[in-house]
């Protein structure tokens, strides 16, 4: 059975705690990026390690293997836009399609160990370019496809809090 899409703005994340994870995104900084996700790579590994690891854990929810699949693209993405930030001034993100992405890249029969290892190279090259952003960069803006607009510095924030929530939604 299909997902319902997510449709919500989570833009708020910036502004508040997370009510779900207890992510507080003023706390994150392009700076602290790299270590935080560096510590959560073996726990998304323990998690594609789990005997039921391809398993729903109901018809609305993605298996942690979906999920798994899901953060290792986010890793990509916000590589990407984080090099497009830091090289195009008013540097605009296209939309992505995260369902659309899960449906056509068949998260849901996806190897554990090979999204295991890919994964952690995406989330190492994730960290390895929030590592190399000066704190003078950190006011560079962009444009999501939505109109929303982020800096160096809330884009880490929101792309912070998108890892560690689904690391929460899959008790990681």
């Amino acid at each position: 059975m299909p997902i319902v899409p997510d449709e919500k703005d989570w833009t708020w994340v910036l502004s508040r705690t997370c009510p779900e994870c207890s992510f507080d995104a003023s706390t994150a900084t392009p700076a602290t990026v790299p270590g935080i996700i560096e510590n959560m790579l073996p726990r998304w590994r323990a998690v594609l390690r789990r005997p039921d690891a391809a398993e729903r854990p109901d018809d609305h929810t993605w298996s942690p293997l979906e999920y798994a699949c899901h953060v290792r693209d986010v890793f990509t993405l916000f590589d990407h836009r984080l090099n497009l930030i830091l090289a195009e001034d008013g540097a605009r993100f296209d939309n992505w399609d995260q369902d659309l992405t899960a449906e056509e890249n068949d998260y849901a029969n996806a190897e554990p160990s090979e999204v295991s290892a890919e994964l952690a190279a995406e989330g190492h090259q994730a960290a390895d370019s929030f590592a190399g952003v000066r704190e003078e960069d950190w006011g560079r803006k962009g444009l999501r496809s939505n109109g929303s607009e982020f800096t160096v510095l809330t884009l880490a924030q929101y792309f912070l809090h998108d890892v560690v929530h689904h690391l929460h939604d899959v008790d990681g």
